[in-house]
Order: structure tokens, then C-alpha cells, then sequence
């Protein structure tokens, strides 16, 4: 306890979500995880975890080809721990312990959720968790209205609430088997919609719900919530344009994929019969991603918001501003950093997957590499037969990607700020 004591909050948090991933890989190798006659490999088994914790859906292997029940509840209850966030969960099972949470925990849950301070922080978790049980709740029964058409009643329910679980908390997963996603409702229009209204919310952040509901009008919302809205509908609209003209497919087609393809990874139709162009169109919104303080990946919206800003504001000699209100220099740092590190990650992941998987094309391990990072899920089909080492680089990539690249560097390299100051230097750029 003393040892935990002394580790940072940001380090305790990449800790919980190691030692989650790591518990939950041990309990799917078990044999009252898998189906008779079954046997999962360890390296399979800490990717569906890492995928799972990860809100992931990238699979090695079927979920319900592979895992029972039990499994597969497993599988669900690492998706839901990871979209809420460890500390959030330990959290939520304090209160409901009746123990009161200690000012660490706090901290935790401060630097988890990414917020400005501690003020009011249980007060936060409890609503998280109920809006995360109304929103999954309302997707549990509109999914059964259409699964219950199709299967019995019991197994309708488990997929129902399988699917509203992954659906909300962004994460690709289904238990419907054979590798086949959400390929056979790709025409149905209300698991379409439903499964977009969970990711579209999910995507959001909890802040951003909250005050949608509380506020009623778009003048009334933050700063923060502004941004997180106009970049949502820009970025959905404009994708299903570029998916639709790219893609042979429906507009709903198009609008799902532009949905899923920023953190969610579900499918309607074979990745491996779209075009180049539109699987990079996917890879653009999966680099982008979901919001802040959401379930999902990617370098998040308002990153993406401040990095074409702070662009517009450079070229006409003009401040950065938006919504009236002025963008920090700070703030566009940060942005920049980020969306360095991100590149970085992925080049560097992609040049090795090239190394190691000459049978694919580049687009294909590209495409691999960023849905990864993005926390996405999408895939072409190549996962299942990824060497053991390139899975151990997914992996890895998940786990950057659930935490974030800057956290995960912060956390290793960060030094207090130097007194020593240099002289300042003019340097020719571009």
C-alpha cells in the first residue's frame, strides 16, 4: 500500500488498466470462458482483453464463436469498465460500499475524466453512471425489438444488452458469430439508427450530455461543448458525403460508417470490397476520433477544432478565436503535440506491421494501425491472421490509444520546468 502511495495518479491509472487488461485475459484463458472444444492462446486472449478494456472491438478472434456465456460476459463487463474508466468504477463501488472516497481518489477520477478541478467530482461519477445506465438501458430495448425477431427470447435479450453495452461505451464488439458484425441489419433502419444514437452520445463526453440536458439551447452550452457539437455534425455529415461518393453503398450505409468510423469500429458492409479511397476517407475520421471525457479514441475533435484554427488564424495574421471567444497559445501547443506524437505512434507502427506482414498491402496495415490507435475496431479482415508479434504491437497501440499518446509521455518523461532560461533564436520554417 505504501509502494502505491508514492506513484502519481496519471501513473495509477495506466496501472489499473494494465492489471484490468491482465485479470481479464487470465479469466477468458480459463476453460469456463470458452465453448467445448475451445482452446484459446494467451496472445489471443490479451487481445480481445486489451480490445475490450481498450473499447476497442478489433478481434483475433469471434467473440461468440469463441466464448460461452460467461465469456462473453466477461468480455461485456471489460468493455463497460473500460468506457466509464477504472477510477470511475472504483468510484462508483465505494459509494456504493457507503464509504466515503478519499481525496486520491479524487485526483484520480480529476485526471481520468480530464476535468478542471475536484469540485463536485462524486457528484460527476454518480451522474456518469446513471446516464450511462439510461442511455444503455433505452439501446438494450430498442435492440431487442429488432434481435427478438430473429432469435429466442433469451438470446435476444443477452445480445441486446451486449450490443447497447459495446454500442455506448464505442466499442466494436458483437456476439452474433461469424465475423460477421452488423453485415446482416445493414438495411434495417432502427438497429441502424439506435446503434448510431449510442455511438453519437457515447462519442460526446459526459460533460456535453449533461448540458444538453440541462440547458436546453446552444447559446447557453460552454465553450467546450460548442466545439465538441459543431465538429460532431461537421465531421458526420461531410463523411457520409465523402463515404457515399467514394462507396457503392446506401446513404444510411454512408452515414453509418461515418458514425462508427470515429471510435465505434461496427460494420454493415465488408471492408474488404471498399476502395482505396474510401478506406482512407475511413482512416482520416478514425485518426480524428471521438471528444474529450468521452468512451472513445482518436486525437479527439477539439484537437482537431483548435489544430484548423489556429491554421486560419497563422495565414490571415488574425487572432484564434471562435464561439467569441480566444483560443489560447497554450492550448494550440498542446494541440500540435499531440497530434505529433499520434503520427509518430502510427508511422512508426505501420513501418513495423510492413516489416513483419509483407502479404498485405499498405493501405490494409495502415488502415490496421490507426484503428487501433483510434480505438476504433474497423478492420479489413486481416486481424485474425496477424503474427504473434504484430498483435503484440496492436495491442500496444490500443493501450496508447485508450490512455492517449500524451498522457503516456507525460508519464515517463515529464520534469519539473528548468529555471534556466536561453536566449531566444530565429529559425527558418517552411
Amino acid at each position: 500500500m505504501n509502494f502505491l502511495r508514492k506513484i502519481s495518479p496519471l501513473r495509477l491509472i495506466v496501472l489499473g488498466f494494465a492489471s484490468v487488461i491482465t485479470l481479464g485475459a487470465v479469466i477468458l484463458l480459463l476453460p469456463i470462458s470458452a465453448n467445448d472444444g475451445v482452446k484459446v492462446e494467451v496472445i489471443d486472449a490479451f487481445f480481445t482483453s486489451t480490445s475490450a478494456v481498450c473499447v476497442t472491438g478489433l478481434i483475433a478472434v469471434d467473440t461468440y464463436d469463441t466464448f460461452n456465456a460467461f465469456g462473453q460476459t466477461v468480455v461485456a463487463l471489460l468493455i463497460q469498465i473500460g468506457g466509464l474508466g477504472v477510477t470511475s468504477i472504483g468510484v462508483g463501488i465505494i459509494l456504493l460500499a457507503g464509504k466515503k472516497v478519499s481525496f486520491r481518489d479524487r485526483i484520480m477520477v480529476k485526471e481520468a475524466m480530464g476535468l478542471d478541478s475536484m469540485k463536485g467530482i462524486v457528484r460527476i461519477v454518480k451522474s456518469v453512471l446513471l446516464l450511462t445506465l439510461a442511455f444503455e438501458s433505452i439501446g438494450a430495448i430498442l435492440s431487442f425489438i429488432v434481435f427478438s425477431q430473429d432469435y429466442p427470447t433469451g438470446r435476444a435479450i443477452g445480445i441486446s444488452l451486449f450490443h447497447s453495452i459495446a454500442a455506448f461505451n464505442n466499442s466494436g464488439f458483437d456476439i452474433l458469430g461469424g465475423l460477421q458484425n452488423l453485415i446482416p441489419y445493414k438495411d434495417n433502419i432502427l438497429l441502424n439508427l439506435t446503434t448510431c444514437g449510442l455511438i453519437i452520445f457515447g462519442g460526446l463526453g459526459f460533460h456535453v450530455i449533461k448540458e444538453i440536458i440541462t440547458k436546453h439551447s446552444f447559446k447557453k452550452l460552454s465553450f467546450h461543448s460548442k466545439v465538441v457539437l459543431s465538429m460532431t455534425g461537421i465531421l458526420l455529415i461531410s463523411g457520409t458525403i465523402l463515404i457515399k461518393f467514394t462507396e457503392n453503398i446506401t446513404w444510411l450505409g454512408a452515414f453509418f460508417f461515418s458514425t462508427s468510423a470515429r471510435t465505434a469500429g461496427f460494420s454493415t458492409y465488408m471492408l474488404s470490397g471498399f476502395t482505396n479511397a474510401g478506406l482512407f476517407v475511413l482512416i482520416i475520421l478514425m485518426f480524428m476520433g471521438a471528444s474529450p471525457g468521452s468512451t472513445g479514441g482518436g486525437i479527439k475533435t477539439t484537437t482537431t477544432f483548435v489544430l484548423f484554427k489556429s491554421a486560419y488564424s497563422m495565414s490571415t495574421n488574425k487572432n484564434c478565436v471562435a464561439f467569441k471567444r480566444k483560443i489560447g497559445s497554450t492550448l494550440i501547443t498542446k494541440a500540435c503535440l499531440l497530434t505529433l506524437l499520434a503520427s509518430t505512434l502510427v508511422i512508426i507502427d505501420t513501418l513495423f506491421l510492413t516489416i513483419l506482414e509483407p502479404g498485405y498491402s499498405f493501405i490494409q496495415l495502415l488502415f490496421e494501425t490507426v484503428s487501433a490507435f483510434g480505438t476504433v475496431g474497423l478492420s479489413t479482415g486481416i486481424t485474425p491472421d496477424l503474427s504473434v508479434v504484430s498483435k503484440v504491437i496492436i495491442i500496444l497501440t490500443m493501450f496508447i490509444g485508450r490512455l492517449g499518446p500524451l498522457t503516456m509521455a507525460s508519464i515517463w518523461i515529464y520534469k519539473p520546468t528548468s529555471s534556466v532560461s536561453y536566449s531566444e533564436e530565429n529559425l527558418t520554417i517552411g
